[in-house]
């Protein structure tokens, strides 16, 4: 059964998760996706436990308790001058953080250094402190994808999702991500066996639109609206204002602050009405999800 049948919707129809990463990054990735979520067409977000500007976005998801909000489980932090460390005490976590202290730039230094145990403590203990922060999250995902790039983090992602009985993000691999037919072989296998267990797994996932200017990214997000399939798609967008703490975060602000123009755009709410397009967040696969105990 496909999951929009398994979600009570028909077969044809074409369900749409807008979802902006990094919430809980800084002060304007907060602001950006939550007028986005009021005002835009996001129907989803991801936090970001280590980050200094959490608890900001924690209030926020307390105060509207109604609101898809999410973990964006974070291993590394990439950027040149605003960094973090791990929520866990880094004594038991040493091989998540470099010599200054933070969690690591790079994927391939978090897969190079640390242990599956190690990133258990710390996927757990971000969980941990989100419930205490009174968020009850809709789902789990990965911040640059390191719970998906090797197969131990992956066995970690998917036992806490299960034992919080929360929904994970789990794509269903596309055959252009797949480098051989032994590689085919095993990911179908490992999907068939997770949704045996009673995991969901998206249709299909877009992780960035395409160009460089608003109009490149306006043409981009169009055609994925107009060529949209039946079944449940996922989009990733990165959003900030632009504001001077933005410019001084990431040399990709003019990207991020782009895609909080297009998603409060109300050409966007148009076009989506106009397809026939129904935003869903996560928040419908949390009493369809396996769980060995759900948040309190």
């Amino acid at each position: 059964m496909s999951l929009a049948v398994r979600l009570g919707y028909g077969p044809d129809e074409r369900l749409f998760i807008l979802h902006a990463d990094d919430s809980g990054m800084c002060h304007s990735a907060n602001a950006a996706t939550i007028r986005a979520m009021t005002e835009g067409v996001v129907s989803s977000t991801s936090v970001m436990v280590p980050c200094p500007w959490f608890p900001e976005m924690a209030a926020w998801a307390r105060d509207n308790p109604e609101m898809d909000v999410g973990i964006h489980l974070t291993l590394t932090s990439e950027w040149k001058h605003y960094r973090w460390g791990p929520v866990a005490p880094r004594e038991q976590v040493p091989g998540l953080v470099d010599d200054q202290g933070f969690l690591w730039r790079s994927v391939a230094d978090v897969v190079r250094h640390a242990t599956p145990k190690e990133v258990e403590i710390e996927a757990r203990a971000q969980i941990e402190r989100a419930l205490r922060f009174g968020i009850r999250p809709t789902h789990i995902d990965a911040h640059m994808g390191t719970l998906f790039a090797h197969p131990e983090f992956f066995a970690v992602y998917v036992r806490l999702s299960r034992e919080y009985g929360i929904p994970a993000m789990l794509p269903r691999p596309a055959p252009e991500q797949v480098q051989n037919m032994e590689e085919a072989a095993q990911l179908a296998k490992q999907v068939e066996a997770l949704e045996a267990e009673g995991f969901l797994f998206l249709d299909r996932l877009i992780l960035s639109l395409d160009g460089d200017t608003l109009a490149e990214r306006r043409e981009s997000l169009y055609a994925t609206l107009r060529g949209l399939k039946p079944g449940v798609t996922q989009l990733i967008v990165h959003l900030l204002q632009d504001d001077p703490e933005a410019r001084h975060v990431t040399d990709s602000w003019h990207i991020r602050a782009i895609e909080l123009e297009l998603c409060t755009d109300p050409e966007t709410r148009r076009l989506l009405d106009e397809e026939g397009i129904r935003l869903i967040g996560y928040r419908p696969l949390v009493p369809l999800w396996p769980s060995e105990k759900r948040p309190r």
